[in-house]
C-alpha cells in the first residue's frame, strides 16, 4: 500500500511533523545498511517512547503497511532493509539509559543506547557488560538484541541473550508486552524474552531492555602470536582450551587481514607471519600473570615465531585496535566485498581454515579471515572486482556447505535477515522451519514487521 498523505499527517500527530521523514534525501539514506543493498522506504519515523511505537504499529497493522525496525544500520544481513517500502523505524531517539542498579547487578536501556556507551557508563560503577561486537562503537543495544550479537569476549562470557533479564516490546498489532525478571531467576510461562532476543524485528519492537551486569574485572593481560602455518595457529587455539584456560578473547588474525590494517593504520605490528592469535585473559593480576606465561609458553610449543606482549595498557590498546579495525581496513581496499559469518567447533578450525585456503586457490580469489577463535566463529571476506560479484556469491553456497559438513552454523551473529533467508533451508529442517513460520504468523498474521527477512521469500508472505 502506498502512503499517502493522510497516513503521513497521521504519523505527524503521533510523533511530531519533524519527526516524519519522507524527503529524497532521507529515503535514500534508510534505504540501505553495511551490506549496501538499496530498498528505499516511503518514510521514515523517528519515535520516542512505546507508546508511540504501539500507535504506529496499530495503523501499519490496520492498513497493511509493512514496517522496518533500524537501529544504527550497522548489520551485514540486510536485517534493516526496508525490501517492501513502507515504514522504517529508526529508533535513534530512544537512546537512555534508563537506570543502573549496582546492587542488584542490572540496567534498564532504550533500545538506541550504543553498545560502547553502556560498557563506559557501568564501568564507572565498577560493572561489566561483556558482550562487545566489532560494531560496539556505533551499533545499538536494540540492534544487538534483534541480531543476537557476540563479540570478542563471547568465549569467557556468552553473548547477548545471556545478558537479556527482560524486555518491552510491541507487538505488530500495538499491543505492549513485558516479558521477563529483574531477579536472577523466574520461569513463570514460556521464556518470550529469548524468543524475541534473536528475532530480528519480525515478531516485536522492543522499545526498552533490561541487561545483566556483572563486577568488573581487576585487570586484563594481552599477548599477540605469530604463526608461520596458519594450521599451527589452529591447533593452538584447540590446545590453550584443552589446558583448561578460558581467554576472555582469542582472536584470528590472517596475513592479508594485518596487512590491510598495517597499510591503513600503520600499528607497527610484526610482519611476516601467516596467521596471528590476539589472546586477552582477565581475572586478579595474580592469576592473569600465571595465564598469559600459560598462553605463551603454548603458543611456542605450537609453532609461534614471535611473541608480542602488551607491556602497558596503551600498548595493549594499539593491539586490539588492529583487531578492530580489520573490517574499516577491508572496506577501504578499492574491491567489491562479499563477507560471510560462520562457525564451527573449536576442533575444526584447522580443517576449515585448510578449506579456505584451498578455495582461494582454486577460485583465485582473495579470501580474507578473522574472528573469535575460541568459539569457532570466523568471518570469510571474498574480495573481488564488482563484474565477479555472482562467482563469488556461487562460493559463498560452497562455503557453506563445508562448514555444515564440519558440524558449524552459517550465520553465528550477524543473523540471517535477506542475505542468507535463502540458505536458511540448508541447516534448518522443514519441520523446524515449518514451526519457526507459525510463530511468526502467530503474533504477526497480517505479516507486516519486517517482511522478507529470516524465511525464504516464497515462505514469508
Amino acid at each position: 500500500m502506498t502512503i499517502g498523505p493522510d497516513l503521513i499527517k497521521e504519523f505527524r500527530r503521533i510523533v511530531g511533523k519533524d519527526d516524519v521523514d519522507n524527503s529524497p534525501e532521507g529515503r535514500i539514506s534508510y534505504g540501505y545498511d553495511a551490506t549496501q543493498v538499496q530498498h528505499r522506504p516511503e518514510v521514515i519515523l523517528y519515535p520516542s517512547n512505546a507508546e508511540e511505537v504501539s500507535r504506529i504499529l496499530s495503523i501499519c497493522n490496520r492498513e497493511g503497511i509493512p514496517l522496518y525496525p533500524r537501529g544504527a544500520g550497522s548489520g551485514f544481513a540486510g536485517g534493516a532493509i526496508p525490501v517492501k517500502g513502507g515504514v522504517s523505524l529508526a529508533m535513534t531517539r530512544m537512546n537512555r539509559i534508563r537506570k543502573i542498579v549496582p546492587e542488584d547487578l542490572y540496567a534498564v536501556v532504550e533500545p538506541g543506547v550504543i553498545n560502547g556507551a553502556l560498557q563506559k557508563a557501568v564501568e564507572k560503577m565498577g560493572l561489566f557488560y561483556p558482550p562487545d561486537p566489532g560494531s560496539m562503537a556505533f551499533s545499538t543495544l536494540g540492534g544487538n538484541v534483534a541480531t543476537g550479537a557476540a563479540g570478542l569476549r563471547s568465549l569467557k562470557y556468552g553473548v547477548t541473550r545471556d545478558y537479556v533479564m527482560g524486555l518491552e516490546a510491541v507487538l505488530p498489532n500495538g499491543e505492549i508486552i513485558r516479558p521477563g525478571v529483574k531477579t536472577v531467576k523466574g520461569v513463570v510461562g514460556y521464556d518470550m524474552t529469548r524468543l524475541l532476543v534473536g528475532s530480528e524485528g519480525t515478531l516485536a519492537v522492543v522499545t526498552e531492555i533490561t541487561l545483566r551486569l556483572i563486577p568488573k574485572p581487576e585487570t586484563s593481560r594481552t599477548v599477540l602470536a605469530v604463526f608461520a602455518d596458519y594450521r599451527d595457529a589452529g591447533r593452538t587455539v584447540a590446545r590453550v582450551i584443552d589446558e583448561k584456560i578460558i581467554p576472555s578473547a582469542m582472536e584470528f588474525m590472517d596475513e592479508n587481514c594485518v596487512n590491510a590494517v598495517e597499510d591503513q593504520f600503520h600499528l607497527d605490528l610484526p610482519a611476516h607471519g601467516a596467521a596471528y592469535l590476539l589472546i586477552e585473559v582477565d581475572g586478579r593480576p595474580e592469576e592473569t600473570d600465571r595465564e598469559i606465561d600459560r598462553i605463551d609458553r603454548i603458543c611456542r610449543q605450537e609453532g609461534a615465531v614471535h611473541m608480542m606482549r602488551g607491556s602497558d595498557r596503551s600498548e595493549e590498546e594499539r593491539l586490539w585496535k588492529a583487531r578492530r579495525s580489520i573490517s574499516q581496513a577491508i572496506n577501504r581496499m578499492g574491491l567489491t566485498k562479499v563477507n560471510e559469518d560462520i562457525a564451527v567447533p573449536r576442533s575444526r578450525i584447522p580443517e576449515i581454515l585448510d578449506y579456505l585456503q584451498t578455495l582461494a586457490r582454486e577460485k583465485r580469489m582473495r579470501i580474507l579471515t578473522f574472528g573469535h577463535a575460541g568459539d569457532g566463529n570466523l568471518h570469510v571476506n571474498i574480495l573481488i572486482k564488482a563484474e565477479r560479484r555472482p562467482e563469488a556469491e556461487a562460493v559463498v553456497e560452497e562455503i557453506f556447505r563445508e562448514v555444515l559438513r564440519l558440524e558449524g552454523t552459517i550465520s553465528a551473529e550477524h543473523g540471517i535477515g535477506m542475505v542468507k533467508s535463502r540458505f536458511i533451508g540448508m541447516e534448518i529442517a522443514p519441520p523446524l522451519l515449518s514451526a519457526m513460520k507459525r510463530i511468526k504468523e502467530a503474533l504477526d498474521p497480517a505479516g507486516i514487521l519486517n517482511p522478507g527477512k529470516i524465511f525464504p521469500v516464497d515462505q514469508s508472505g
